[in-house]
C-alpha cells in the first residue's frame, strides 16, 4: 500500500479533477510495467485511506479506468489489471505540427468607418494622481447602505419576484420611485410608465438615436458637444449639423436657421453644465429650443447627466417639465450620483415612445440587473440618496472653489477659464502651452490628464481640457496643480 501512496501524488489545488490525478497515475504505472497484467489493485476503500481522499473519488476513477480497458472487476475476488493490456507500445512520436496564429483579421469586411472611433479607457494605477474628466469622488460612495440593501434583495422571500426576468423597461419599483423622485425636485410631471431604466445615460442616448435616425437624416449638435453622443448620432449614418456654442450654452438663432433650410429630426442638448465647456442654458433659450421642435417637429435629447450638482443657486427646471407636445426625450444618470460603474440611467418620454424603445432594447438587452434596480429603489426610499447628494454637493462646491484659486495662483495667465455653477469640471483652456505636450510631461512626473484631444471636432483645435476636480481632495488638488505648474 505505500508503493501506491508513492507513485500517486494527490495536488487538490490542480485544475485536474482528483479522480483523473488518480487515473492518470495508474495507467502510468501499468505502461511502465510496474504494475502488470493481473495485478490485483486494493479495495477502494483501503486505497482512499491511504491516499487521504474520499471512497467516491476512488470508485470513480476505478469506473474510468474500466471504462478505458485497463482493470477489470472479478466478484468476491477484487480489482485486477486487465489480462489483455490496451496497446502499450512506445510508438514513435510524429514531429508537433507548426500552431497557426489566430487571425488578426476578419475574411469579410467591416464597416469600421461608419463606426467612428471611441477613446479607449485606459484605467491608470491606482496609486497614479489623476485628474479626470470630471467624475465623482468613488471613495464618497455609501457602499456599506448599497451592499446592505443587496443583501436583503438576495435574502428576502419579497424579493424573488425579481431574481427572475423582467421587464425590458425596469422594475416596476425602480420605475415608481424614480417617477415620484423627479417629479418632487424638477416637477417632471410623470408616472412610471413614462420611465425606462437603462444601464447608463448613454445606453438611453444610443437607444434613443436607433430608434429615431435613419441614414440622411440631420442632427443638430452643439460646436462643441459631448463627442460620444455625436458618434453614436453619425453610427445611424445621420448628418451632423454642428451650432456655436457660447457662454449661455448652444445658439438657438443658429438652430432656427438650420431649421429653415434643413427638415431637422434630432436636436442632442446638455442643459446643465454642457459637456465639455459647463456652461448652463439660460430658461429663454430653452423656451425657445421647445417652441422650435414643436414648430418645426423634431425630437429633443435632453441629456441632464449631473443636474443635482449645482452650486451657485438651484438648478433650472429641465425643458421636459414645460414640453406640452411630446418633443423632449428626458436622460439622467445615477452613474455621476454614485460611481460611474453602478450602470443606473433612465430615459423619461411619452409612454409610446417608452413601449418602442423598450422593444428595441430587448434586441440587445434583455433587461437591466434587477436586483441592483431594486437596492438602489431602497435607497431612494431611505433617503440614503438625497443625504448622500447633499453631503457631496457642499463638499464638490469647496473642492471646486479650492481648485479654481490653485489655477489662479499657480498657472496665472497660462491659462483661462469661467468658475463652473456645478458639475463636476473646469473648462481650461491652455493659452500659450501645448497642452499634448504638458500633458506628456505630467504623466512623467505622476500626474494623469487629458491631452484635449477628445474635444477637438474637425479642423478646430481648442487646446482645452476638462480638469476634474470633484474626486480630488483638497492635498491632492495641491500637489496636482503643482505638478502641471512645473510643466509649462
Amino acid at each position: 500500500m505505500l508503493l501506491f501512496k508513492d507513485f500517486i501524488q494527490i495536488d487538490k489545488d490542480a485544475d485536474t479533477a482528483i479522480y483523473l490525478q488518480v487515473v492518470n497515475a495508474l495507467i502510468q504505472q501499468i505502461r511502465r510495467g510496474q504494475l502488470r497484467s493481473g495485478s490485483k489493485l486494493p479495495g477502494s476503500r483501503e486505497l482512499a485511506e491511504a491516499l487521504s481522499i474520499h471512497r467516491k473519488t476512488i470508485v470513480a476513477a476505478y469506473d474510468e479506468l474500466m471504462a478505458q480497458g485497463w482493470i477489470e472487476m472479478i466478484p468476491r475476488k477484487g480489482t485486477f489489471v486487465v489480462q489483455d493490456l490496451p496497446e502499450i507500445k512506445p510508438k514513435k512520436l510524429k514531429q508537433p505540427e507548426p500552431v497557426l496564429p489566430y487571425p488578426s483579421q476578419t475574411i469579410f469586411t467591416i464597416q469600421e468607418n461608419r463606426l467612428g472611433s471611441f477613446p479607449v479607457a485606459v484605467i491608470p494605477d491606482p496609486k497614479a494622481l489623476v485628474i479626470n474628466d470630471g467624475f465623482p469622488d468613488t471613495r464618497l460612495v455609501p457602499t456599506e447602505s448599497l451592499l446592505r440593501e443587496l443583501r436583503s434583495v438576495g435574502r428576502q422571500t419579497a424579493f424573488r419576484q425579481y431574481h427572475m426576468y423582467g421587464n425590458p423597461e425596469g422594475t416596476d419599483y425602480l420605475r415608481e420611485t424614480l417617477a415620484n423622485f423627479l417629479r418632487e425636485t424638477r416637477g417632471l410631471p410623470i408616472s412610471a410608465a413614462n420611465a425606462m431604466i437603462t444601464r447608463g445615460a448613454q445606453m438611453g442616448i444610443y437607444l434613443t438615436a436607433q430608434l429615431l435616425l435613419k441614414p440622411g437624416d440631420q442632427v443638430v449638435v452643439g460646436e462643441s458637444s459631448y463627442f460620444a453622443a455625436t458618434l453614436i448620432c453619425q453610427q445611424t449614418g445621420a448628418q451632423i449639423n454642428r451650432v456655436p456654442v457660447d457662454e449661455y450654452g448652444i445658439d438657438v438663432d443658429s438652430v432656427e436657421q438650420l431649421c429653415k433650410k434643413k427638415r431637422i429630426r434630432l436636436l442632442y442638448v446638455i442643459p446643465h453644465h454642457h459637456h465639455p465647456t459647463t456652461v448652463t442654458l439660460p430658461p429663454e433659450r430653452r423656451i425657445r429650443l421647445l417652441e422650435l421642435a414643436a414648430t418645426y417637429k423634431f425630437a429633443i435629447i435632453e441629456d441632464d447627466y449631473d443636474y443635482d450638482f449645482h452650486y451657485t443657486s438651484n438648478p433650472i427646471q429641465p425643458m421636459t417639465s414645460l414640453d406640452h407636445h411630446g418633443s423632449v426625450i428626458y436622460i439622467g444618470t445615477l452613474s455621476k450620483t454614485l460611481v460611474p460603474a453602478i450602470r443606473v440611467g433612465f430615459i423619461v418620454a411619452p409612454e409610446n415612445f417608452i413601449q418602442a424603445v423598450a422593444n428595441l432594447r430587448m434586441a440587445i438587452d434583455r433587461q437591466g440587473d434587477s436586483m441592483m434596480e431594486i437596492a438602489i429603489a431602497e435607497l431612494y426610499q431611505n433617503g440614503t440618496i438625497s443625504r448622500h447628494i447633499r453631503k457631496v454637493v457642499n463638499l464638490y462646491r469647496e473642492r471646486r472653489d479650492h481648485f479654481c484659486a490653485l489655477m489662479t495662483d499657480q498657472l496665472g495667465d497660462r491659462v483661462s477659464f469661467k468658475i463652473p455653477d456645478g458639475g463636476m469640471a473646469v473648462w481650461t483652456k491652455f493659452t500659450d502651452s501645448d497642452l499634448r505636450q504638458v500633458s506628456a510631461k505630467a504623466a512623467t512626473k505622476g500626474l494623469i490628464m487629458s491631452d484635449g484631444q477628445r474635444y477637438n471636432t474637425g479642423s478646430i483645435n481648442y487646446n482645452a481640457a476638462r480638469l476634474g476636480f470633484a474626486s480630488l481632495n483638497l492635498a491632492e488638488q495641491d500637489r496636482a496643480i503643482e505638478i502641471m505648474a512645473s510643466c509649462f
